[in-house]
């Protein structure tokens, strides 16, 4: 029996009308917050105090000013900023305005910030006045000439400038009682982010609106953020923009501690002034705060909750964080899926548990986020998933509405990422028979030092630029305070020659300083019979 025109019964007469559908997007947390909590304190930042209402004003304006300016849907609005108001601002002030915030990682190299630039199609860029010598070396390589808006921080004041309008400035164009508009969409673009990739330039990753709400939403459920949190920014903005807690910590009407450079004492005393309950980042920044001297350590008047992504904690420094008042949770994620998407949920039965297990259960990433439909381990040949037996390796593999729109302008890369109906991360793991999955190997030689990708393959190119360099390949050498670091095999030419200290200022006058590998051995490199080189020998090796 035909049972079609039943079915119908569901959808004559209800279509989508704007009383019952709206675009989802995030910068109607700002809205939300202002409107309810209009002198709660949204920013604090050195001396600087605004409340909801006034940070709500600043964005209004700066999306007005943005489009006197004659910017608007689809163009590219770049911001090279530390964790200071004004990147806050930019995160919903740009889109506001219908354009696309590009927030570019302030420790890359000239050239790759030129290039950043030119491929996003920058109309505008927001920087920061102690960051112009970078970007005056961008700019000689740069085709475009976007519009210059210098932010001159009042806890780094410099007279430099390279003649653009000064924020403050540019800010007054705008109108606060601006009526912006959301996207027209919520698959349309609100951030551009770079991500290393395997090869020296990175590829860009488009976020929409929908996919921000909902990552945003995910951190609330996935970090158990109460109402009001007080948010340490130890994370940069410009990583996955901030893995959305911008908007996260806004949706709960938090306050934003800023934090321009991360040091330990300055983390112990804002965290212990502004009563801070969590805070965001790599496992260097647990290092860092473990190693502050005592007598700049603060004491804290409640546990802190800190998310860590990058390569789990070691037992000791497990150990050692919760003795020093912090709940760690351990994320894992991509720049492709808005940060972090996968969480180890941690089950209270295990505190029960002796450290050293305690430690071995977070070493796994875990599962997926509330916002994340689909996490699972398949063989990339025959995209089936793989037993959950802790042995057997698959790739890591997503699929929702927290995964990239695709990269931009490189179609055969997003189609390769998406072949199959899935994300292909390129991350090899093992699924426990809980179904948590745990990281095994990066097939993408991605080295993860300190929280930042370095591409091996970049840093062997520049190496290979060396006269006296036959052969290099560049693997991950674990690291005490890193996490690990580049680590390079190099061959030389016959009758060459060449010093460690050489090879390791070369690679650093041509690439970002902390990519450059940290150590050179001189060895024949391993190959198979077919001269491909075989990085798992030289892992191993360096592994110990």
């Amino acid at each position: 029996m035909d049972m079609q025109p039943h079915a119908r019964k569901f959808e004559d007469g209800l279509g989508q009308v704007p009383a019952n559908h709206q675009a989802l997007t995030p910068l109607q947390f700002l809205e939300r917050a202002a409107a309810v909590h209009p002198a709660r304190v949204a920013v604090v930042h050195g001396t600087i105090r605004r409340k909801y209402a006034e940070l709500h004003a600043r964005c209004v304006k700066l999306a007005h000013a943005l489009t006197l300016a004659g910017l608007g849907r689809g163009d590219t609005v770049a911001a090279l900023l530390p964790n200071i108001p004004e990147m806050l601002e930019a995160h919903y002030g740009v889109p506001m305005a219908g354009c696309v915030l590009n927030t570019i990682n302030t420790r890359l190299d000239a050239d790759t910030i030129a290039y950043i630039l030119d491929h996003g199609e920058a109309r505008a860029l927001l920087v920061d006045r102690e960051l112009l010598p970078l970007l005056r070396r961008a700019l000689e390589h740069t085709a475009s000439r976007p519009l210059i808006i210098e932010v001159n921080d009042h806890t780094a004041p410099t007279e430099d400038t390279v003649g653009g309008v000064e924020y403050e400035a540019f800010l007054e164009r705008g109108d606060k009682d601006f009526a912006w508009t959301g996207p027209a969409n919520e698959w349309d673009a609100i951030t551009l982010n770079y991500t290393s990739g395997t090869t020296g330039r990175p590829k860009g990753v488009v976020y929409h609106h929908r996919g921000a709400y909902l990552l945003a939403m995910g951190n609330v459920l996935s970090g158990n953020i109460p109402r009001h949190p007080s948010y340490l920014w130890t994370l940069p903005m410009f990583h996955c923009n901030g893995w959305c807690f911008p908007w996260t910590v806004t949706a709960l009407a938090g306050t934003h501690v800023c934090l321009r450079t991360v040091r330990g004492g300055l983390m112990w005393q804002l965290m212990a002034e502004h009563d801070v309950t969590h805070m965001c980042g790599a496992p260097i920044i647990m290092s860092t705060l473990l190693a502050t001297p005592p007598e700049e350590k603060h004491e804290l008047g409640r546990q802190v909750s800190f998310v860590v992504a990058g390569a789990p904690p070691p037992e000791a420094v497990l150990a050692a964080m919760q003795r020093a008042g912090f709940a760690v949770v351990h994320v894992y994620g991509l720049t492709e899926c808005y940060g972090p998407s996968v969480v180890n949920e941690w089950h209270t039965e295990w505190r029960a548990l002796p450290v050293a297990d305690q430690a071995a259960l977070m070493a796994r990433q875990g599962v997926r986020y509330h916002a994340l439909e689909g996490l699972d381990v398949l063989d990339p040949e025959t995209m089936q998933p793989v037993p959950a037996d802790a042995e057997t390796m698959g790739e890591v593999m997503m699929r929702g509405n927290v995964v990239m729109k695709g990269y931009l302008k490189d179609e055969a890369a997003t189609v390769a990422a998406f072949a199959g109906g899935w994300f292909h991360t390129g991350d090899l793991a093992v699924k426990h028979p809980n179904g948590y999955i745990q990281l095994k190997d990066r097939s993408k030689d991605i080295i993860i030092s300190g929280g930042e990708n370095i591409s091996s393959i970049e840093v062997e190119d520049a190496l290979y630029k060396h006269p006296a360099v036959a052969v290099a390949a560049v693997v991950a050498q674990p690291d005490e305070k890193w996490g690990e670091v580049p680590c390079a095999f190099v061959e030389l030419k016959p009758g060459a020659s060449a010093t460690e200290i050489e090879l390791i200022s070369h690679t650093r006058g041509m690439i970002a300083h902390f990519k450059a590998p940290k150590r050179v051995i001189f060895q024949e490199v391993p190959k198979t019979s077919t001269g491909k080189i075989q990085k798992h020998v030289l892992r191993k090796q360096v592994r110990g």
